[in-house]
């Protein structure tokens, strides 16, 4: 069948009805949330357990089992590793693996893949394991991508149904009272654990710093929690600052940033009062940069940024061009220090953050927002899950979600990557939909999507504007279309929209 997206998906795969995309607000949600189990702990036992061999057993995780981690440590990250390195050893295996995010760190999945432990993924796949899958036959069921709020609703809804939680905590009581703000490995907010520790069916604690009770504030709270274990080390907190997150030096894409910067303030966005989403990417946090300088400069006060937290986050906060800031995880060790000090920085959940089938989330407040992409095509849509080689390299992250709910999504990307063209007659993978996507900033100019004819009349006159079909003929005349990736009939992902219909496949790529 054919979704709203133009693309063609199978009605059923691997025993599961697909619902096609239909449109970003067209799936309307009945009935209640999973509730979550009932717990008893006997207060004359300890939570403490010695060894995350002992967890496993005592919460009787078995073959065929979901398991579940957040990835606040990006790849820096040590608890997946353990944790599945210790499932191995005890002869577990047809584990279906139900991450946030993996990262390169997290590349001995693969091993895991092959020996059998590992036999299905649900959640984003970063570097090597995506690749890996992308090559066919390695996985029982294929893997499913959801953007942040689209797995919290998945996990609140049942969807994704969680045996075992393990939660990475920097610091926790003999209780399970926890945060992300304190201790060695500390990785300020932790967010994306949330909806695991509420409605998985065990939560385990793995932690490298038991302190006295109560440890405040319990951003993962001893309700919830069942067993607590620590360990040497939960990871390496350096490791959240990963290579995408330093401000762009090339002067191309700094230009890019200053006119995406140009545009909101000709669209009368830049006022005080103004929301603003910040991106984690080179040229976004440059842009981040500048809108920051030119608030300042106007004696503009906005109310609220998030996203990604940064220093320049952080900045905008500090020298008041921005009143608070929300946030769902930290991206540096400037952001991990503001969280713990500044009362204006506040953590919020990924529920409140993005989840559509809510009573409403902080998305849906934003005013202008900055995303990246690896494509994006001449109406619209945007892949940022695979590269123009068909294969899995890219998680959805919060894109879908950001660019629904803000007032005005600007994507920032350069025309052309390693000789490669970034803009398409028509994407490898669908990620987000055109119709939610408002503005396209290049260094060859910038391009407005035709829905928004109120934006063209805005920026008329005040900014470069182009037809995107005319930028990317102009961007075919230097650099030729990519070669179209060799794809088999094996179906190795899916693509959900936020709301939980299927907005795209991914196949097989042939070597």
């Amino acid at each position: 069948m054919i979704n709203a997206a133009g693309r063609e998906i199978p009605s059923e795969l691997a025993g599961r009805k697909l619902k096609p995309y239909r449109g970003p607000f067209s799936t309307r949600p009945s009935g209640r949330r999973k509730a979550p189990r009932i717990k008893f702990h006997d207060p004359r036992k300890s939570k403490v357990l010695k060894s995350i061999r002992e967890a496993i057993k005592k919460v009787g995780l078995k073959d065929g089992d979901t398991i579940s981690f957040h990835h606040h440590l990006r790849n820096g990250d040590h608890v997946v590793n353990m944790v599945l390195d210790t499932i191995a050893r005890m002869g577990i295996k047809d584990i279906r693996l139900a991450p946030t995010a993996l990262f390169p760190v997290h590349e001995k999945v693969i091993q895991h893949i092959k020996n059998g432990v590992v036999t299905r993924i649900e959640g984003s796949m970063n570097g090597p394991i995506g690749a890996f899958v992308s090559e066919g036959g390695k996985l029982k069921e294929p893997a499913i991508l959801r953007s942040h709020g689209g797995r919290a609703r998945a996990v609140a809804s049942g969807e994704l149904d969680i045996d075992v939680a393990f939660i990475a905590a920097p610091i926790c009581d003999d209780y399970g009272n926890c945060n992300g703000r304190y201790g060695k490995s500390a990785f300020g907010a932790m967010g994306y654990a949330y909806t695991d520790t509420v409605y998985a069916e065990h939560t385990v604690v793995i932690t490298d710093n038991i302190q006295p009770y109560p440890v405040t504030p319990p951003i993962v709270q001893q309700t919830f929690v069942d067993y607590i274990v620590k360990v040497n080390s939960i990871g390496d907190p350096s490791g959240i600052q990963t290579g995408t997150l330093r401000i762009t030096r090339s002067p191309a894409r700094l230009k890019i940033a200053r006119e995406a910067v140009n545009v909101l303030a000709a669209a009368g966005i830049l006022r005080n009062g103004v929301s603003i989403q910040a991106g984690a990417g080179g040229i976004s946090l440059a842009a981040t940069k500048f809108v920051h300088e030119y608030m300042k400069k106007h004696g503009i006060v906005g109310s609220f940024v998030m996203g990604g937290t940064t220093k320049y986050v952080v900045d905008m906060l500090r020298e008041g061009t921005m009143m608070k800031i929300l946030d769902v995880q930290s991206f540096d060790l400037a952001a991990i220090e503001s969280l713990r000090t500044n009362p204006m920085h506040v953590e919020i959940n990924n529920t409140f953050y993005a989840d559509i089938h809510s009573g409403g989330c902080a998305v849906d407040k934003l005013d202008a927002a900055f995303l990246g992409g690896t494509e994006i095509d001449i109406n619209f849509n945007v892949n940022v899950n695979t590269h123009s080689d068909g294969k899995l390299l890219h998680g959805i992250g919060g894109h879908q979600d950001v660019a629904a709910g803000a007032g005005v999504t600007i994507l920032l990307m350069p025309t052309v990557r390693g000789r490669i063209p970034t803009i398409r007659k028509e994407v490898t993978t669908v990620t987000t939909p055109g119709e939610t996507v408002d503005v396209l900033v290049t260094e060859r100019g910038i391009a407005v999507n035709p829905r928004r004819e109120d934006l063209i009349e805005d920026l008329k006159g005040k900014v470069p504007l182009v037809d995107i079909e005319d930028l990317y003929k102009r961007v075919r005349r230097f650099c030729r279309e990519p070669k179209e990736p060799k794809l088999g009939d094996e179906i190795v992902a899916v693509i959900e929209y936020r709301d939980g219909t299927v907005i795209d496949v991914v196949r097989a790529v042939k070597s």
